[in-house]
């Protein structure tokens, strides 16, 4: 049976858009007080105003800055006088061949995909302790699992395995300490995510996955899908994770063109 979280305190990491506010709002929804980490300032103070100030409360940190990040999820636990659970849900892709890529656009997604979920699970652990059912749960994608999912994202698909084998050791890690740890994998869903990106590499990439993929895609799925996964996670009973989860879109499209 699932555990009620009401009055339970999570920090989201890429809490200001997509995955991340959507994730927010269904635990807010359950009852719970949320965290949220992200860079920008004026998206963070909108997403606020839309959750209730009274349940959710922002923390300007990058998550590359090791030092900022231990600051604000300290910050957090201070707020709301707890903490049980982090969701490392930030990440950032960059589109292009591997022959392409410059040394900030690999610096920059291993920075954010990588050693930010390290440096926010290193600051929340000693925090979730005291926590009844502490949880961490570690956002990858299916492009570290399927072959068939965009091409061009070639270093962000290698950065969320990676993310999966640092997680699957953490679990074992976590044990003594009774927090449980969960991959979850999300398909494709329309977000802002690609914002930002150039065209011709989107193209490049868009013609390269047609080209060796077929003509077809999955689609149907909303950021609302995967929060509603997260708050399934985190309201196992104690002693008690979902090791891995994997949401994916499955109404069969045509891929567009650009």
């Amino acid at each position: 049976m699932s555990q009620s979280i009401e009055n339970h305190v999570y920090v989201v990491t890429g809490a200001s858009r997509g995955f991340g506010l959507a994730i927010a709002k269904a635990l807010i929804d359950k009852g719970a007080n949320v965290g949220l980490l992200a860079r920008d300032e004026a998206r963070l103070a909108d997403a606020v105003n839309e959750l209730g100030p009274g349940k959710a409360k922002a923390f300007s940190a990058d998550v590359t800055d090791s030092a900022a990040v231990a600051e604000a999820i300290a910050g957090v636990a201070r707020h709301f006088g707890r903490l049980d659970g982090l969701i490392n849900n930030a990440g950032v892709a960059k589109p292009g061949l591997v022959e392409n890529y410059t040394d900030e656009e690999v610096r920059t997604q291993l920075d954010i995909n990588i050693a930010g979920v390290i440096y926010a699970c290193r600051a929340a652990i000693p925090l979730l302790q005291d926590s009844p059912n502490p949880r961490i749960i570690n956002i990858s994608s299916a492009s570290a699992e399927h072959h068939d999912e965009m091409l061009s994202l070639s270093l962000y698909a290698a950065s969320k395995a990676a993310v999966e084998r640092l997680t699957r050791d953490l679990r074992r890690e976590m044990q003594e300490k009774n927090i449980g740890v969960t991959i979850l994998r999300p398909g494709a869903a329309m977000t802002e995510f690609a914002s930002g990106w150039d065209f011709d590499r989107i193209k490049a990439g868009m013609d390269l996955w047609h080209k060796r993929c077929g003509g077809y895609m999955d689609e149907g799925m909303e950021p609302r899908h995967v929060a509603e996964a997260v708050a399934f996670c985190v309201g196992m009973d104690p002693g008690v994770s979902v090791d891995e989860l994997e949401i994916r879109p499955n109404r069969l499209t045509e891929k567009f063109r650009l």
